[in-house]
């Protein structure tokens, strides 16, 4: 059986960046179940696996257009501390969730001083090549 729309597919993956570095992983023994063809994984990886056997092992690696795109500084902003509820707790590292127009959007915080808080709206992997063996 090949990989093709509307298959569910089960993969094992290891995610690497350019240095090698594991990013993610398809837990021990439990793979990654998806259905292809509907988005559910980053376009160039879906396009890759598309026409697959059953069982293929490939190493691929896409480029931020077909990933995560690039990064996009206009997605940073810096706001008052205030602005976010419970504001307490924000460090580095958190990520917050904000209500747009196009729905929730995740946002990671960079910065935080007495006063205002700096959030990145790029997914964390924006402007990253991956390396996937799967």
């Amino acid at each position: 059986m090949n990989i093709a729309a509307d298959s569910v597919v089960q993969i094992h993956y290891t995610l690497k960046n350019d240095a090698g570095e594991v990013l993610d992983a398809s837990e021990a023994g439990q793979p990654l179940t998806y259905l292809q063809g509907h988005g559910n994984l980053i376009p160039g990886l879906e396009r890759e696996l598309e026409g697959k056997a059953a069982g293929a092992r490939l190493n691929v690696t896409i480029q931020p257009a077909d990933a995560y795109g690039e990064r996009d500084e206009r997605l940073i902003q810096r706001i008052p501390r205030t602005a976010i509820d419970g504001g307490g707790d924000i460090v580095p590292g958190v990520q917050v969730h904000a209500q747009t127009e196009q729905g929730i959007h995740a946002l990671t915080v960079t910065a935080v001083d007495d006063q205002s808080v700096t959030l990145d709206g790029n997914h964390p992997l924006a402007g990253q090549t991956l390396h996937f063996e799967v």
